[in-house]
């Protein structure tokens, strides 16, 4: 289990994903060797890893839950299928085990490549009895907005203390009230940071051709305009959740947002989004048990008479987290699988769930 440095850590990595191991330890009050020290051990023990993310809700991109029906031999192929494509995150198996869901990231720009999942490779997958995809129409919980059990371990005070200390100047660019979105020419960048957020400039640099001076300059500029985002990647069961679920509503369009809003409230919800289809609100529910589930949906959502529908779907088991597969973590090849995508790597990914 996490004790109060491992819990203080996580909850500093959520303020800044980059903050210096010095900035962290001097708010902990240990040593900065302390810090590093539990760091490793946590990425070894626990998955823990820092991801750099791209703005998700970007014009060119279009993001789609994806619900997948099939036989429970099947399910974990196709989800290690899934997992493996650079278009997709938070890959779930959920309703026991027959039912995965996943985000899909897609592109108009792109042209017919950019809905290859959608369009192309699953219709020719063999195993899956039914299929829906729900275009993701606006976020309420999730992305930059973590969920808020990774941030019960530092005070105000100490909060403010981190930030203040890994603070630095605004960008020209935020400065100037122009906003910078990535450019083809971050893929690289993009692409390094999904895998280690926490990357050295040294090592953007020589992944990008760039100087380190340069990368610096472009990571501040990203992160003033709100097009770069850091988010903490680690097993929620040591956060003390051992019952997830994926809640599906049915509620009025009049009441739509309030109801929205009022659930992106809610401690107990890790995302939140309006979607399109017959359940048009979606949520994922991060509780200590069954019974602290149950008492979530008969006491909290029971009460919001808005909601005419609930549909409860247990996640089993979360295959893929916001970034890429780590090496280590790639499953076996199997015969069963998804056609394999060969697009350049998506950098718009929702935070969905831990």
């Amino acid at each position: 289990m996490l004790d109060d440095i491992d819990r203080g850590l996580i909850h500093a990595l959520r303020i800044d994903g980059r903050a210096p191991f010095s900035a962290i330890a001097d708010v902990l009050g240990v040593s900065a060797q302390t810090v590093s020290r539990r760091y490793r051990r946590l990425s070894a023990d626990a998955a823990l890893r820092v991801v750099g993310l791209a703005e998700p809700q970007r014009s060119d991109r279009t993001q789609w839950l994806l619900r997948l029906t099939t036989g429970p031999r099947a399910a974990q192929d196709l989800a290690d299928a899934l997992a493996r494509r650079s278009d997709t995150s938070w890959v779930k198996l959920a309703s026991g085990g027959t039912e995965i869901v996943a985000i899909v990231d897609s592109s108009s720009t792109d042209g017919p490549s950019g809905h290859a999942l959608l369009l192309h490779d699953i219709p020719r997958t063999a195993g899956i009895t039914a299929v829906s995809a729900h275009c993701v129409l606006h976020t309420y919980l999730g992305g930059p907005t973590a969920w808020s059990g990774h941030q019960r371990a530092l005070d105000a005070t100490q909060q403010r203390r981190l930030r203040t200390a890994v603070a630095g100047a605004p960008s020209v660019t935020a400065a100037s009230g122009v906003r910078t979105s990535p450019t083809g020419a971050d893929s690289d960048l993009l692409t390094s940071l999904q895998r280690d957020g926490r990357a050295s400039l040294g090592s953007l640099a020589a992944a990008t051709g760039w100087s380190p001076a340069t990368v610096a300059r472009r990571l501040e500029q990203l992160r003033a305009d709100g097009q770069l985002f850091f988010d903490v990647e680690l097993d929620s069961a040591l956060l003390g959740v051992t019952m997830q679920a994926l809640l599906w509503m049915s509620v009025a369009p009049a009441h739509l947002d309030r109801v929205a809003r009022t659930l992106a409230r809610h401690p107990e919800l890790a995302y939140v989004a309006a979607v399109t289809g017959p359940h048009n609100l979606t949520a994922h529910a991060l509780c200590p048990d069954p019974a602290a589930l149950h008492r979530y949906l008969t006491e909290r959502l029971g009460t919001l008479k808005a909601i005419h529908t609930l549909e409860t779907s247990p996640v089993l088991r979360t295959i893929k987290m916001a970034g890429p597969l780590a090496v280590t973590d790639k499953p076996p090849m199997r015969r069963r699988q998804l056609v394999p995508d060969d697009a350049r790597p998506c950098h718009g990914r929702k935070r969905f769930g831990s």
